[in-house]
């Protein structure tokens, strides 16, 4: 097992030494609090100048690549680099997020650009395309998205003098944008004879059109609308890499190392070169530059910030450094001083004051550098070397003491012993090294035990051992200073080692995650005062755990900045600062170690907001402390809800089946029944697997759902209605606060949720696109504007909706665990919390994100599975139910108290106006004051409570209890069993709806005579069923095993009921005792029937594929069908009761003779004579219709047929419910189907009357009753589903003109570009017909080329070629002839009271002036028009929106 919490302790970032100048520019700014705004690997940094103080911006989980500062100068962009990569927008002040942008970008965010008022943003992206995106950034939302360029794209800017209007510019490219709706449309620069055509890496914009742009080559590019028009030769000697504009002009920065600035008409004002300045050096090269005021801030390429005052600009000011391109890998500190060096691929050595937070000493090596150790003294420095090599320095003026080169690889570590007299040194070629420090480092040992490279040394401190980890994961020990290896554990068994930075060892056991690699850890520190250890892997983090580290799944706190590997992590001498290096961000970050947490500091050192935990308290193992889950919770958590086939697949799995749905489509069907069905009932509620699903209306009904239905309840009158909407099964619902609408979700490959009117069973809102199989919860917010919805995919999206608009507003990963519950907080709409397994977290809307932070639990309670939340009387007071029978109290993120309120889990918890609801799966009702202080009251579900008046019996007393609600001076509570009860205040508990529980539900039989049915489950109970207007349970009777199917007697006074152990019983119908049982097959029985007229014989169908026949009135087995090759699914007999039709899983139909079960012969012409007694196979010529186009992935489970043999109903495995005309002779029958249950309907039945249709869903549980509607007396209902399948040319088939257009693809289009190219020779000049293959050379797909003009001789065809090309000359469309009539409709307007005409043709809109015969064009499409239509409005007269083929629509 796991350490039972992660430590106590807390670290805190105080410091970050570096900036990202390499592969960024234009990423350094002054804010308005004259601080500096940057980046540095994953944190955005604000630097005090003044104060020398950091504050830091942790939300993003991997390097930061672009930043853009709002014009205000508070608000900051930052766009990093991911799979998914995100944009934050963050207050520098509060390094708060306050939007987030996300769900467009793949690879990166290259550029960020505000627009002049700060409204909206735009962003590049490292995509394929380079995508251009605009966005409304406080609202998260994507208003234009457009391809940006072939090539990198380097800087984007909006013309802050011309509305919607931007340019880009980047890899031997520049482009000017319009922003037009949500239409951008790019100009590509012209470079004309002005300039050479070359990569521009920065720009500008002015006033009068005009554009600076800063080239490769250190020229400056100025441009006039899209026009070159002249260039600043000169300007810098190599590439201009930043452009600033302010009030004062311009100021550029390049690669040589200088900048210069520029007035407002970019005429030269002066030249700062930092390489001449004292603290400049050869091949220094400008990243960024910013001149604000009197004062210019510099970022460079080796990370860099200058700062510069003008009037003293030859005395530029160093204020941040930081190690240079190349890995930073080596990290040592001072042991009596608080000084850290570092040294890097970049062959430098650098020490860092860390109370200064300062850089005091650098020196360049001829080497890159990889490992570093300071000698206890303090006095030397010892640097190992990638080329094999190690050098030994003097601390106080860096001067070189020795330097030996023993190794040819890379020395990875090196340690001084305790007593200082020895230096180990790693090398990666397995062995180490052991020199004297006091002989001039002369060679004294040597270890060769290991057979990989070294990783990580310790020596003990009596300085007589040393361990050693190697990149096999192995950990070894030697005698010091031999070097020979110990072979006898026993010897090292007390051995206290001085250090431990080892990743291998008992001791560390439990900071490995599972499955992961033996060198993901790079480095580990541990801290034996605080008895806690430091950990930095492969993923950026950094981690806190308790030391020792004994247990696998060992809990820590983890802490993200960072954004690739960290390299190396030490303590600091006095164990006050944690110091780690990021491998390729080059960064030094220190972290202030807070030693103990406690509760009245926690808002002093709260987990910062992020997109990512930054602290969270887990364990990367599932071995840990936290109880068991209760065994209904762990049910639920293992249920995924994932289908091989959805509803959604039917459209593309009938394409796949096309060419037999031609073939067996070619003969006439019959039409569809003229009956209809109407859902009139359903018997059912979901309560296994849902929770707080059930709520009053306003009007005081009830509503719930079961399988694919919601479900408005009339108590008074027991009456339903149906919302009809959903296809799959419905996992959760909602009520608005005014209780006139629901929202539910449900299962499906792209699950929906739909928002309906109680009232009219209507919906008026779908939401949908952004979970995966399933919403499992929803909720609204107080003022029902808004709803938040989590999803069953792998990171459980947890997404906030504009659900009246159809709007995303919001979207976020909630949980790698499964969530229970999302609520939304009362007070503040931009908040929630979701609660699951193992977690509460709580949120905040920031823009297109959700920023979370984890409920902070400390000593007060443990990490238990959250089923149930509600908010309180404030914003930041909450409420959890947990799956221990707790009720947990948070304020803000912090939990502070926990109470007992149930034996088991609290699944259900309701606000009151004053107090709180609880229930529990031990069936209890508690009723709690406003703080959980105080239990008020409590009722027991118990049969002896049960009121007169209920609908049916409870089966046990106590159920779990899975939803509850008040209203209407009742309290409304839903068990696991499907049972919906009324408890009133005073105690008397009424039953209003039940259903079976859990299990699959197949057995089903309708009553001979009276409206009543038998329905048997795995549930183990057998139920009958009143159909009439009472709707209710009429008796019950718990059986030994689960039951699959059950017949009545003709007489009505007997039922048979099959089991799933193969014995079945005959009880009597109204009391359901015994009469008979027999017990003669193993597996499963099937089907039971009796024979009709008199039920002389019964036939029991078995998996075990007989079928037995039995003589009711002697109780004997007298025949055994035998020959079926599988199990049996269906059993039919003849109206003589002489001959049995058996249906069987290897779909055989099959002829038995009664009693004896002779097996007979019957062709199938013969066997449609025979008249059958009932009919529910599904085999044979008379219902070879049911079986739909993808019958081959899909079983139809059941049918029944309607006793005037007319009308047969079918339930199958996607839980349509279909009703076909019988016999249902052809391939692919017409029917009208109906969509309620949500899975496979395991069967149907109608009553004796025809007069209703009863039908079970397996996994739903739910058995529902349909009313039969004969041909004529059907009235039109929205509930009625559509009437028709696969339609085969013949059943109505279209007009020659419309299938010509149906058939016409514009699809072929998406290949042409703006100035469509054509390809291949053209007509006029070809020699003769063109063959197939050379049509091909033609814009693909298009017509073949024709030319109606005779053939140029073919001296004019020669004439050309050597001829100087004429200019091109402007041309002007004139007039166009023509109109796009052949395959568009609706197309031609009426303008300005008649006198014009508005249509299209080509790519041309034309408004043609009835008078004159003059025309006017509208020529921004690029391809074929194909629809116009003119805006009615008095407020729009005049406007026109066109659309067409593949590119995007724009609209005059």
């Amino acid at each position: 097992m796991a350490a039972r919490s992660a430590p106590s302790c807390h670290l805190r970032l105080e410091w970050v030494y570096g900036y990202r100048g390499h592969q960024c520019r234009n990423n350094l700014y002054y804010t308005a609090a004259k601080e500096i705004v940057y980046f540095v690997a994953g944190v955005g940094v604000v630097y005090s100048p003044r104060e020398h103080r950091q504050k830091f911006y942790r939300g993003h989980s991997d390097d930061i690549i672009s930043l853009a500062l709002h014009p205000e100068r508070v608000l900051v962009a930052t766009g990093q680099v991911g799979k998914e990569p995100y944009i934050c927008i963050w207050d520098s002040y509060t390094v708060q997020t306050v939007s987030v942008l996300k769900d467009v970008h793949t690879h990166g965010v290259a550029c960020l650009a505000f627009d002049l008022d700060g409204q909206r943003l735009v962003s590049v992206g490292l995509d394929s395309k380079n995508a251009v995106c605009v966005w409304d950034w406080k609202r998260g939302k994507m208003l234009s998205m457009a391809p940006g360029h072939t090539d990198r794209i380097f800087d984007i800017s909006w013309d802050l003098y011309q509305p919607n209007k931007l340019v880009s510019c980047g890899v031997k490219h520049i482009k000017f944008w319009s922003l037009c709706g949500n239409a951008l449309t790019p100009k590509r620069g012209v470079f004309g004879k002005t300039g050479d055509l070359q990569t521009i890496l920065c720009l500008a914009c002015a006033r009068d059109e005009l554009t600076y742009s800063g080239a490769l080559n250190g020229d400056i590019y100025v441009w006039k609308g899209i026009n070159l028009i002249r260039t600043i030769q000169g300007a810098h000697t190599a590439g201009i890499f930043s452009m600033n504009a302010c009030e004062e002009g311009f100021a550029t920065g390049g690669r040589d190392g200088c900048i210069r600035l520029w007035d407002l008409t970019f005429k030269p004002i002066t030249v700062i070169d930092l390489r001449e300045a004292d603290q400049g050096y050869k091949g220094l090269s400008v990243r960024s530059v910013c001149w604000r005021g009197d004062h210019i801030l510099v970022g460079t390429q080796d990370s860099e910030i200058f700062e510069i005052v003008v009037h003293e600009r030859n005395k530029p000011f160093l204020i941040m450094q930081g190690h240079c391109e190349g890995e930073l890998w080596a990290l040592a500190i001072h042991p009596t001083k608080p000084l850290a060096v570092t040294g890097s691929d970049d062959r430098s050595v650098r020490i860092w004051s860390l109370v200064d937070h300062a850089l005091i000493a650098r020196c360049n090596m001829e080497e890159p550098i990889r490992c570093a150790a300071v000698n206890v003294d303090g006095i030397h420095l010892a640097l190992g070397m990638k080329d094999g090599s190690f050098t030994v320095l003097r601390v106080r003026d860096m001067t070189e003491v020795v330097h030996i080169k023993d190794r040819k690889e890379a020395i990875h570590e090196l340690k001084y012993s305790p007593d200082g007299a020895y230096l180990a040194v790693g090398c990666n070629d397995s062995s180490v090294d052991i020199y004297g420090v006091a002989q001039r480092y002369k060679k004294f040992g040597e270890c060769v035990g290991s057979l990989s490279f070294i990783t990580h040394l310790d020596w003990s401190s009596d300085s007589r051992y040393l361990q050693t980890n190697d990149g096999n994961g192995k950990r070894l020990f030697y005698r010091m200073p031999g070097g020979k290896e110990v072979a006898n554990k026993e010897e090292i068994k007390g051995v206290h080692w001085a250090s431990w930075t080892c990743v291998s060892g008992l001791e560390v056991n439990g900071i490995w995650p599972k499955y992961s690699d033996v060198n993901d850890i790079n480095s580990v520190d541990g801290n034996y005062i605080g008895q806690v250890l430091v950990t930095a892997d492969d993923y950026g983090i950094v981690k806190l755990f308790r030391y020792p580290c004994l247990r696998k799944g060992a809990k820590f706190k983890k802490y993200i900045g960072h954004s690739a590997h960290v390299t190396n992590v030490r303590w600091s001498h006095d164990y006050q600062w944690v110091i780690s290096i990021g491998g390729a961000d080059h960064s030094v970050f220190q972290w202030k170690f807070i030693p103990e947490r406690k509760l009245k500091d926690a808002l002093h050192i709260a987990p910062q907001e992020s997109l990512a935990d930054s602290n969270s308290d887990e364990s990367d193992s599932d071995l840990s402390d936290v109880p068991e889950l209760d065994s209904e919770i762990e049910q639920e958590t293992q249920l995924t809800y994932r289908r091989q086939v959805y509803k959604e697949d039917l459209p593309q799995l009938k394409e796949q089946y096309k060419e037999k749905q031609k073939s067996g489509t070619s003969k006439r069907r019959e039409r569809a029944p003229g009956n209809s069905i109407r859902l009139h009932f359903v018997h059912g509620y979901r309560g296994y697997d849902c929770r707080s699903n059930l709520f009053y209306t306003q009007t005081g009904e009830i509503v719930y759902h079961v399988a694919a239905v919601g479900v408005v309840y009339n108590r008074q009158q027991n009456t339903q209605r149906f919302y009809l909407g959903h296809d799959d099964d419905v996992l959760c619902l909602a009520v608005h606060p005014v209780r006139d609408l629901v929202a539910t979700g449900q299962v499906g490959r792209d699950p929906s949720i739909h928002i309906w009117d109680t009232e009219t069973t209507k919906p008026l809102s779908i939401l949908k696109g952004y979970h995966q199989y399933g919403v499992c919860a929803v909720d609204f917010s107080a003022d029902g504007r808004r709803l938040a919805s989590a999803g069953l995919d792998d990171g459980h999206t947890v997404v906030l909706w504009d659900w009246k608009r159809g709007e995303r507003l919001s979207i976020t990963r909630g949980s790698k665990d499964k969530i229970f519950v999302v609520k939304m907080n009362p007070y503040v709409p931009d908040k929630l919390m979701t609660a699951g397994i193992k977690h509460i977290k709580f949120w905040r809307r920031a823009g297109g994100g959700l920023i979370g932070r984890k409920g902070y639990i400390g000593t007060l309670g443990k990490n238990d599975t959250m089923m149930s939340a509600v908010y309180g009387w404030t914003e930041e007071m909450a409420f959890s139910g947990t799956s221990t029978g707790d009720v947990c109290i948070w304020r803000d993120i912090f939990l502070v108290k926990t109470v007992k309120a149930h034996d088991g889990p609290v699944f259900s918890m309701h606000a009151l106006e004053k107090g709180f609801v609880t229930g529990g799966k031990d069936g209890v009702v508690a009723l709690w004051d406003d703080s959980f202080e105080r239990c008020l009251k409590t009722y027991a579900i118990k049969r002896a409570a049960l009121a007169p008046g209920s609908k049916g019996l409870l089966l046990e007393d106590n159920p779990s209890i899975r939803a509850i609600s008040l209203g209407h001076g009742h309290i409304l509570v839903g068990t696991k069993n499907g049972e919906i009860l009324e408890v009133d205040k005073s105690g008397p508990i009424t039953l209003l709806v039940q259903g079976h529980m859990e299990g699959e539900v197949w057995g089903l039989a309708t009553h001979p005579y009276l409206p009543i049915c038998a329905t048997v489950s795995d549930d183990k109970t057998l139920r009958i069923w009143d159909l009439s207007p009472s709707h209710c349970m009429l008796a019950v009777r718990k059986l030994k095993k689960g039951g699959r199917c059950c017949c009545f007697s003709p007489d009505g006074k007997a039922l048979a009921v099959g089991l799933n152990d193969g014995s079945f019983l005959m009880a009597n119908a109204d009391t359901l005792e015994d009469l008979v049982s027999f017990h003669h097959r193993k597996d499963i029985i099937s089907d039971i029937r009796f024979s009709p007229g008199s039920g002389k014989y019964l036939a029991v169908a078995s998996h075990d594929s007989f079928v037995d026949i039995y003589n009711v009135l002697s109780s004997k087995r007298v025949g055994i069908c035998k020959g079926a090759t599988s199990y049996i699914t269906h059993v039919d007999w003849d109206i003589r009761g002489k001959l049995l039709q058996v249906n069987t899983g290897a779909k055989e139909q099959l002829f038995f003779e009664a009693p004896r079960g002779k097996k007979q012969t019957i062709p199938s012409g013969e066997a449609e004579k025979i008249g059958w007694a009932s009919w529910t196979s599904v085999l044979g010529l008379c219902c070879e219709g049911i079986w739909p186009v993808i019958g081959e992935v899909m079983d139809v489970t059941a049918s029944c047929l309607t006793s005037d043999k007319t009308v047969l109903a079918t339930g199958d495995d996607l839980g349509f419910v279909k009703l076909f005309r019988y016999p249902a002779k052809g391939k692919f029958g017409k029917f009208k189907r109906y969509v309620a249950h949500s899975t496979h309907v395991t069967n149907v039945r109608w009553t004796y009357d025809d007069s209703m249709l009863v039908t079970l869903g397996g996994a739903d549980m739910s058995l529902m009753v349909w009313t039969n509607e004969m041909e004529g007396y059907r009235e039109k209902r929205p509930c009625d589903s559509e009437e028709s399948d696969i339609d085969s040319e013949e059943d109505g088939g279209y007009d020659s003109d419309v299938t010509r257009e149906n058939e016409i693809s514009y699809t072929i289009r998406a290949l042409s570009t703006n100035i469509r190219p054509m390809f291949g020779i053209k007509p006029h000049l070809q020699q003769k017909e063109p063959s197939t293959d050379e049509r091909q050379g033609v814009v693909r797909g298009s017509r073949p080329p024709v030319s109606r003009a005779p053939p140029q001789p073919e001296k004019l065809q020669t004439n050309n070629v050597g001829k100087k090309k004429r200019p091109i000359e402007d041309l002007v469309l004139e007039l166009v002839f023509g109109y796009r009539g052949r395959d568009c409709r609706n197309n031609v307007h009426y303008l300005n009271d008649g006198d014009d005409i508005i249509y299209h043709t080509a790519s041309v809109g034309i408004l043609h002036n009835v008078a004159t015969g003059t025309q006017s064009f509208y020529q921004e499409h690029n391809d074929d028009i194909l629809c116009l239509t003119v805006n009615q409005h008095p407020k729009f007269i005049n406007i026109v929106a066109t659309g067409q083929v593949i590119q995007q629509t724009c609209q005059t």
